[in-house]
Parts: C-alpha cells; sequence; structure tokens
C-alpha cells in the first residue's frame, strides 16, 4: 500500500468519539487527545505513525503558532501533512504567557488532525467521524458562509445586546470563563447560540427589574401626603 492508500483506509475507518461535554452550551465535542487516541491503534494496523509539531511565527504584529500533523509511512518513509492556525490573543485575563500558548497550541494541533484525518468537527448529533471526505474549495466555502450566518461578533454585543452589555471586550472575558477557558475563536455555532439565548435572558430579567423599581417608585409618590402636616 502506498502512503495515500493508508491514509484512506485510516480515514475510512477512524472512529473519534466526542467525548468532551460543554455544560454550557449544552453539547459535545471531540478534543486533540480524542483524535490522537482513535488514530494511534489503526498507525499500528497500517504500519504508520502520527507525528505534530509546532512553531511560533509572526504575521503583522501578531504572533500564530503553526502546527503540523504528519502522517509518516513506516514502510516506505512517504509523509502526508497539514498545517494549521491559531492566533495568540494579546492577553488573557486569568491565563500566562506559557497557558496562552499552549491553549493555542491545542487549537491548532485540533483542526490540523482534522484535515489530515478529514474529520467534520461540526457539533451535529452524530458522535463520530463518518470517515467521509469533502473536496477543499468546498468545504472552505461552507465553513465561510456558516462563520457569516451565526458567528457572534463584537459588533452583534454592542449593537444588538447593547441595553446588557456595554463592553464587546469584557462580555467576551466574561463567556470565556464560564465556557472552562476556551477562547472566543473556538466558539462554534451552539456555543453563540447559548450565549445569544444567556444574553436574551439578562435583558428580560433587567427589564422586569426596571420595571419592578418604576411600579414601587410610582407606589411611593402616590402614599406620599400631599400636604404639611406642620400648623
Amino acid at each position: 500500500m502506498t502512503i495515500y492508500e493508508k491514509l484512506l483506509s485510516i480515514q475510512t475507518e477512524l472512529k473519534a468519539p466526542k467525548s468532551q461535554y460543554n455544560s454550557f452550551g449544552k453539547y459535545n465535542y471531540r478534543n486533540c487527545e480524542d483524535i490522537l487516541e482513535a488514530v494511534k491503534p489503526l498507525c499500528a494496523k497500517y504500519k504508520a505513525v502520527s507525528v505534530m509539531g509546532d512553531e511560533v511565527i509572526q504575521i503583522g504584529e501578531r504572533y500564530y503558532i503553526k502546527s503540523t500533523a504528519r502522517l509518516i509511512d513506516l514502510e516506505s518513509e512517504g509523509v502526508v501533512e497539514n498545517t494549521a492556525y491559531a492566533r495568540e490573543e494579546a492577553e488573557k485575563k486569568g491565563m500566562d504567557g506559557s497557558q496562552v500558548t499552549g491553549a493555542s497550541s491545542s487549537y491548532a494541533r485540533k483542526y490540523a488532525l482534522n484535515g489530515l484525518f478529514a474529520i467534520d468537527d461540526t457539533k451535529d448529533s452524530d458522535t463520530t467521524n463518518n470517515g467521509q471526505t469533502t473536496p477543499k474549495e468546498a468545504t472552505k466555502a461552507k465553513q465561510t458562509a456558516k462563520t457569516e450566518e451565526w458567528k457572534l461578533t463584537k459588533s452583534e454585543l454592542v449593537t444588538k445586546f447593547g441595553d446588557v452589555v456595554s463592553n464587546a471586550e469584557k462580555c467576551i472575558e466574561y463567556y470565556e470563563k464560564s465556557l472552562g477557558d476556551i477562547p472566543y475563536s473556538e466558539w462554534d455555532e451552539e456555543t453563540c447560540k447559548a450565549i445569544r439565548k444567556d444574553l436574551e435572558k439578562k435583558r428580560q430579567q433587567k427589564k422586569k427589574k426596571e420595571q419592578k423599581e418604576t411600579e414601587e417608585q410610582k407606589e411611593t409618590e402616590e402614599a406620599e401626603i400631599p400636604f404639611s402636616m406642620t400648623d
């Protein structure tokens, strides 16, 4: 078998369960470790090995983690690889520099593996990868369209939820912490839906509070004695 035939077999047989659970967004997902655990026995079966490497690169004024996932054929030494990038946050509340880099590395590695082994990482009702592949161009266009449709932007936070969100950056930091330190760049469709729902809930709570305060103020004014008690 050639390296590409082995890769196709691994892609077809790979089952990477979504064993992680996000309690805030209420959905299952898979992380980098889940994928690697599923890939290792298949690599042993087809006499191949999967290795990964990271590189810090600077683009403009920002730093990115460049992660490369490789499949190496132990019989022919053929190599197939895929690369993914993740931008490091300039600063992350509650995290030091090494933790910020580590989080970016985990994100980039996961998507490098997704690309190499043709894993669909959308948060749907499926619990495992079905091994099917889609053309790179079609997948990229589809992902772009989805992002434009459901991505929760900073502009939306201020314009649509301005009555409960005064600062988009602080709002994002609040929800990142609520999600268990999942960075804004990794929020998927289900997470964005859950946050919108939570913001709408906060809006309704604020309206009820304001309405109650108005009613109490009105009752106080009506109870006031309209004349002086002094002689």
